[in-house]
C-alpha cells in the first residue's frame, strides 16, 4: 500500500508553526531606518513588545509609524506593562507564537538584547537578532557632527548611564580622540533606574583631566526625531549656554548625547537634520486617514510632524437608484463624458461597478475628464487614462470648464456628462458644461457627514496654539474643523489649498498665511515648506532664535 496516498483529515493539516522571538533594533527615532528585515519580522509578528519611552510624548508618532507595519490582529504590548519582559516573550514564543521585541538602536548595543537570546536558548525557542542603527553614529550623523576623519583616527565610546562600570574621566579625557559620551539618562528601552552624571559634572571632570576649556562639545537630545535640539559649544561655555536653552523653553533632558573634541564644532556647518524648513513642526492635517497618508508622507520629508484629524466621514448616499442608473448608462453607452471631481467619486464609482462584477472596462467609448492630480491618480489606478485635465495652474472646477470643449451635434454622438460628486459639491461644474451645451446627469455619488470631534487634548491644541500649521485642503475641511474643534490660535500658521478655500477661511475670521499656486496636495505642501524656509531664514538673519510658530503664541485668540 503506497503510505502517501489518501493521507487522513490529520495528516492534511499543516505542522504548528513554531514559537519565535526577534530582537530587532529600530533605530534612534523615525521608521524609515527600520531594517528591510525588521519591517518584515513586525509584519509577520503576532505579538510585538513596544520601547520603553520613558518621555512616552516624544516617541509616540516613532512608535505609531512602527505599528502600523504590524497586522490588525497583533498583540501590541507595553515593555513596561510586561513585566519581566524576557520571561513574557520566552513564554508567548513557547506558546507557538512569533514574537518581535523592539529596542531602541542595536539589540546588542548599550541594550540588553543579549540576556533575552540567553533566556530563549535556555527556554529552547528560537530566536533572531536584527541589527539596527545604533545611536552612537547616527546621532552624531543627525546633528552633522563626522566623529572619523580629518584628522580624527580614533573615537572613543563612553557610557556615563551604566552605574555597573566607573568611568575614569580623568584617563578619558587624555589625548584628543573624540568622545562620544552615552550619559544623563537611560537608555530607551531600558527602565530610568540610574541618572548618569550632569553635563556641568562631565565639563568639569574633562578640563580637570586635561581637555582645554575651548574644546568643542555638543549636546544632542532626542537626536534622529523631529524633537532633535543640538547645542554646539565648548567645554568651559556648554553649562552656561544650556541653561539659556533651557531659559527659552528648549529643555534638553532624556535621551542625549555628548560629543567631545574637534567633530562637534563641525556641527554648525554641517547640521542638515535641524535645518529642514518645517523641521520639528507639528501640523495639522483635518482629514480622513485615507486621504491623509501622502499629504502626511511629505510633511515628514520637510521635517513637520503631521497629526491627522479627520473633519468628514464619507458616506454612501440615501438612496442608491441614482448611482444604479449612472452605472447602466455607462454600460449601455448613454455617456459620451464622466467628470470625476474628486477621489471619493471615482472610489464611489469603482466600488459600485465592482459590485456588479464590472471593472474599468465599463468605460469603453466613454470620455473621462479630472480636475487635478490626486484625482487623476485615482482614475490611472482603476486601469483608466484621463482624456481632459485642467491647466496645472487652475486645478478645479472653474478651470476644468475653461478646456472643456463645447456641445456640437454634428461631431459628437451624443451630449450627455455623468457628473457623480458629493452632496454638498459647488454648482460650478455642472452649470458650466451646461452653458456649454451639454446635458449634465448630476449624481450623487456620496455624503459628507462631519466627523465627530477630536479628543479633547487636540482641541485645546487647536485653540491654544499648541499646532504650529494647520493645511486645508477644501472649503469644508474649515467648515468642519471649526465646528468640531474651533477656531485654530492666532500665531498657528493657515494653510490653503486654494482661492476657493482662503475665502472661506477669511469668512471665518482666519489669517490666511499661505496659498498654493495650484490646487494640489503636493503644492500646498511645497508652499508652506517655502514659508517655513523665509521664517527661518528671516531670523538667522536678523540674528535672532529660530522659533516654531507655536513657541511664539501669546495666549489670546485672534479678534473677529
Amino acid at each position: 500500500m503506497n503510505a502517501n496516498a489518501n493521507p487522513s483529515p490529520e495528516e492534511q493539516r499543516p505542522a504548528p508553526r513554531p514559537g519565535h522571538v526577534a530582537l530587532v533594533g529600530a533605530g534612534p527615532g523615525g521608521a524609515g531606518l527600520l531594517t528591510l528585515r525588521g519591517a518584515e519580522l513586525l509584519r509577520d509578528a503576532d505579538v510585538v513588545i513596544t520601547l520603553r519611552e520613558p518621555a512616552a510624548e516624544e516617541m509616540a508618532g516613532f512608535r505609531g509609524e512602527l505599528l502600523a507595519l504590524c497586522r490588525e490582529d497583533a498583540a501590541v504590548v507595553r515593555a513596561e506593562d510586561a513585566g519581566d519582559v524576557d520571561a513574557f516573550a520566552v513564554s508567548r514564543a513557547r506558546e507557538g507564537q512569533r514574537v518581535v521585541r523592539l529596542y531602541a538602536g542595536d539589540p546588542f548595543f548599550g541594550c540588553r538584547g543579549a540576556d533575552l537570546v540567553l533566556a530563549c536558548r535556555e527556554a529552547g525557542v528560537e530566536a533572531e537578532v536584527v541589527p539596527g542603527i545604533s545611536s552612537v553614529t547616527s546621532v552624531p550623523a543627525f546633528a552633522g557632527i563626522p566623529l572619523l576623519g580629518h584628522g580624527a583616527p580614533e573615537v572613543r565610546v563612553l557610557n556615563a548611564r551604566d552605574h555597573t562600570a566607573e568611568v575614569d574621566w580623568h584617563e578619558a579625557a587624555a589625548g584628543d580622540a573624540p568622545l562620544v559620551i552615552l550619559g544623563g539618562d537611560a537608555p530607551a528601552d531600558e527602565p530610568p533606574a540610574f541618572q548618569g552624571p550632569g553635563f556641568d559634572v562631565l565639563c568639569k571632570a574633562l578640563i580637570a583631566g586635561g581637555r582645554p576649556a575651548a574644546t568643542p562639545v555638543a549636546v544632542v537630545r532626542a537626536g534622529g526625531t523631529t524633537r532633535q535640539t543640538t547645542v554646539a559649544s565648548t567645554l568651559g561655555r556648554l553649562v552656561a549656554e544650556l541653561k539659556a536653552k533651557d531659559a527659552k523653553g528648549h529643555h534638553l533632558t532624556a535621551p542625549a548625547m555628548m560629543v567631545v573634541g574637534a567633530p562637534a564644532g563641525r556641527s554648525r556647518d554641517l547640521g542638515w537634520y535641524e535645518s529642514r524648513p518645517l523641521f520639528g513642526w507639528r501640523v495639522l492635517v483635518p482629514r480622513t486617514k485615507e486621504q491623509a497618508a501622502a499629504l502626511s508622507e511629505q510633511l515628514r520629508d520637510q521635517g513637520a510632524v503631521p497629526e491627522e484629524v479627520p473633519t468628514i466621514s464619507v458616506e454612501p448616499p440615501r438612496t442608491p437608484q441614482q448611482m444604479e442608473r449612472a452605472v447602466r448608462g455607462l454600460v449601455t453607452g448613454r455617456y459620451q463624458w464622466v467628470a470625476f471631481t474628486s477621489v471619493n467619486a471615482v472610489r464611489a464609482i469603482r466600488e459600485r461597478l465592482e459590485s456588479y462584477g464590472l471593472d474599468a472596462r465599463a468605460f469603453a467609448g466613454v470620455k473621462v475628464a479630472v480636475v487635478g492630480e490626486a484625482t487623476a491618480r485615482a482614475v490611472r489606478e482603476f486601469g483608466i487614462q484621463p482624456d481632459l485635465a485642467p491647466p496645472e495652474d487652475a486645478q478645479s472646477s472653474t478651470g476644468l470648464v475653461s478646456v472643456w470643449p463645447p456641445y456640437d451635434s454634428e461631431i459628437d454622438p451624443m451630449e450627455r456628462v455623468l457628473l457623480p460628486r458629493a452632496d454638498i459639491a459647488t454648482e460650478t461644474l455642472a452649470a458650466g458644461l451646461a452653458d456649454l451645451g451639454w446635458e449634465v446627469d448630476d449624481v450623487t455619488a456620496y455624503r459628507t457627514v462631519r466627523a465627530a470631534p477630536p479628543p479633547a487634548p487636540v482641541r485645546e491644541a487647536i485653540k491654544g496654539g499648541g499646532f504650529d500649521a494647520v493645511l486645508f485642503t477644501s472649503s469644508s475641511t474649515v467648515r468642519n474643523l471649526v465646528g468640531i474643534a474651533g477656531k485654530p490660535h492666532n500665531t498657528t500658521v493657515i494653510a490653503v489649498i486654494g482661492p476657493e478655500t482662503e475665502k472661506t477661511a477669511i469668512e471665518f475670521g482666519l489669517r490666511v498665511d499661505v496659498v498654493a499656486p495650484k490646487a494640489s496636495v503636493s503644492a500646498l505642501v511645497d508652499a508652506l515648506s517655502e514659508y517655513g524656509a523665509a521664517k527661518r531664514t528671516e531670523a538667522v538673519e536678523a540674528g535672532k532664535p529660530v522659533l516654531k510658530p507655536s513657541q511664539k503664541r501669546r495666549g489670546r485668540r485672534r479678534k473677529l
